[in-house]
């Protein structure tokens, strides 16, 4: 699984750092660092935060998209 945020759309409002807090975090300046490729453990987490994110910035790419 890969995953990638749009950060011309994320506000940094943390509910996917609270939902799968192994691939998402919020750094000291307030800014969303992730794991781009998490364990596939945390699949059904990121699949939540992608669910719970308020403006849909976070997606999980198909095959060899990047």
């Amino acid at each position: 699984m890969r995953i990638t945020i749009d950060f011309d759309r994320c506000e940094s409002h943390g509910l996917c750092a609270l939902t799968a807090p192994e691939v998402f975090r919020i750094d000291d300046d307030g800014f969303t660092q992730y794991d781009a490729e998490p364990d596939p453990a945390e699949r059904d987490n990121v699949v939540q935060a992608v669910r719970d994110c308020p403006v849909q910035a976070i997606r999980i790419l198909a095959g060899g998209e990047s």
